[in-house]
């Protein structure tokens, strides 16, 4: 799936140096490129430097300890546990136990390349006309990192072009002036982004999802209340919802195949592709290494990641979304029909041995995990994530593309901002069971009702894990009741997690959602080896060590020490 037709993975001299020819074979050594060295006003530079503006929307999202990760892994459906002989652990048991500092990984990667990114845009945007569509695109892109920024730092700084004087360090500004900044620029280019649906570009909608996010949010990122922004972003998404451009898809999957183009309900996509944009690498980070063959992959998964328990119980038996999200229980060869297409899980069981819990001498995932660091996960613990689409041969999941906003949130966002504003309720809960009616058999089972979604979470919360070794011993049990009737809207977000898990939603919903006594879910609960706590720090993530280390002007935010 190409985004721009002249899009370069690598801005590499090589690629810009070839653009002109000459019979002068004196060779030229370039160290970096510099303004000196390209012509940053020539259209042919200025479009690959769009297309790489692009481009980093892909590594932010799926490089290594990437968006996906930053809004999963410190959740209560997704982890990656150390794995006992395998390994793990050392970034990821800090997200999910809410235990990160500076020096944590993930939240460099994601720095990194947002600010990478509007680098670019910024460059683009300084060559650039003040009007017409390309600025648009480019004026999105730079927002949409802001927002994403905001989002996990809040107090970031600010930059708006790449003219500057040697040796200059940005400064921070504040989450407000961060948030006014997005607002105005998405409104101000909306007209200019068109209407039209073209797969990988964002639109006038994609611009009303982002404001759309900042509105609902609002209140968690100032630690306010109110209701003026509910209903900020329920004008933004009843103009998506009233467009009539966009539909449920009538199969939950087709969201999530290798390609989504043909999919009705995407409203904004990062494309991607196995040769030349391949990125997600769910395929391996899920699945035991015998796994693959149960797709007909040919690769070699690493056994990494695996659901929450307590996610998985929470689903009602009936709903299709949790075979077509997670894979548990005994895993059987593809086989290939008489056309050539594998069907996956149709074949015989997979002989596996290691940690064979069961006894049965196949690759077995069970629902229960041991622990995510003391003692850890065993091989075949854990249901795995699948619902991104696996590709048979080598390909796997690498070159999926990524629904970064589709329409069933639309839909959610209205039904929240509805319920909120104690408004309209009933159709609140007649677009929450729309949703919900693809992926049930009876429409008395996807039905949810206002009380359904204004009462408690079914979640049932509370610290769990065995400390006991072997893969067959589970004593020592560690177990805490909380329950979740005390969430306010809990149903919803009940529904949230079920509809969008692994969609680099659950972080962002369980900061927004409350308690009765006030705390936000993501702290006031505990989960699986992760601990309730009443401090709101880890509601945003410190400025990277790194970052600090490079500009002394920076401050550190709030809660976090300097290391």
């Amino acid at each position: 799936m190409k985004l721009f037709k002249n899009t370069i993975i690598g801005f590499v001299a090589g690629s810009l140096l070839m653009l002109g020819s000459c019979t002068d074979l004196t060779e030229t050594v370039y160290d970096k490129l510099t303004d000196e060295t390209i012509d940053i006003n020539d259209p042919d530079i200025v479009n690959y430097m769009m297309g790489e503006a692009f481009v980093q929307l892909r590594y932010l999202y799926w490089g290594w300890d990437g968006y996906f990760d930053l809004m999963e892994e410190c959740s209560d459906t997704y982890m990656t546990p150390k794995r006992i002989g395998i390994g793990w652990g050392d970034l990821y048991i800090p997200m999910h136990k809410h235990s990160w500092n500076t020096t944590q990984g993930h939240i460099g990667g994601l720095w990194h390349y947002a600010y990478t990114s509007i680098g670019y845009a910024n460059k683009c945007l300084d060559a650039l006309p003040e009007t017409g569509n390309d600025q648009a695109l480019m004026r999105f892109v730079r927002a949409l990192n802001y927002y994403i920024l905001l989002d996990a730092f809040r107090n970031v700084p600010l930059e708006t072009t790449q003219d500057v004087e040697p040796g200059y360090l940005p400064t921070q500004a504040t989450a407000q002036e961060l948030f006014d900044f997005c607002v105005t620029e998405l409104n101000a280019i909306k007209d200019e982004l068109g209407t039209a649906k073209v797969h990988g570009y964002p639109n006038r909608y994609a611009a009303n999802m982002v404001l759309a996010k900042l509105y609902l949010n609002y209140n968690a990122y100032f630690r306010t209340s109110g209701t003026e922004y509910y209903e900020k972003a329920l004008t933004e998404v009843n103009e998506v919802l009233e467009s009539g451009v966009y539909q449920l898809a009538d199969n939950y999957l087709d969201n999530f195949k290798v390609t989504i183009s043909g999919s009705p309900e995407v409203i904004f996509a990062l494309p991607l592709d196995k040769v030349n944009a391949s990125h997600n690498y769910l395929v391996n980070k899920a699945l035991v290494g015998a796994g693959g063959a149960a797709y007909g992959y040919t690769g070699s998964p690493w056994n990494g990641s695996c659901a929450v328990p307590q996610f998985i119980d929470s689903y009602d038996p009936d709903d299709k979304r949790k075979d077509y999200t997670w894979t548990g229980g005994v895993q059987r060869y593809s086989t290939t029909d008489s056309e050539g297409n594998v069907i996956p899980q149709s074949g015989d069981p997979i002989p596996f041995t290691d940690d064979d819990w069961a006894g049965q001498g196949v690759l077995n995932y069970s629902l229960k995990v041991h622990s995510i660091d003391n003692p850890g996960a065993y091989q075949q613990e854990g249901y795995r994530f699948v619902k991104s689409e696996i590709e048979a041969g080598s390909a796997g999941t690498y070159g999926n593309d990524v629904a970064f906003f589709r329409l069933a949130d639309a839909m959610f966002i209205k039904a929240e901002c509805l319920l909120r504003l104690g408004r309209d309720e009933q159709t609140a809960a007649d677009l929450i069971t729309k949703v919900r009616e693809r992926s049930f058999d009876t429409a008395a089972k996807a039905k949810r009702t206002i009380a359904n979604l204004k009462g408690g979470s079914v979640y049932d919360y509370g610290h769990r894990e065995y400390t006991s070794e072997g893969y067959n011993n589970w004593s020592n049990y560690i177990a805490t009741v909380e329950g979740g009737t005390d969430i306010e809207f809990g149903g919803l977000l009940d529904d949230l997690g079920w509809e969008f898990v692994g969609e680099h939603h659950r972080r962002q919903d369980l900061i927004r959602f409350k308690m009765s006594d006030g705390r936000n879910v993501f702290n006031g609960k505990s989960w699986f080896c992760k601990d309730a706590t009443t401090e709101t720090h880890w509601d945003y993530f410190p400025i990277p060590k790194g970052t600090m280390d490079a500009n002394i002007l920076l401050k550190q935010n709030d809660g976090y020490p300097d290391l």
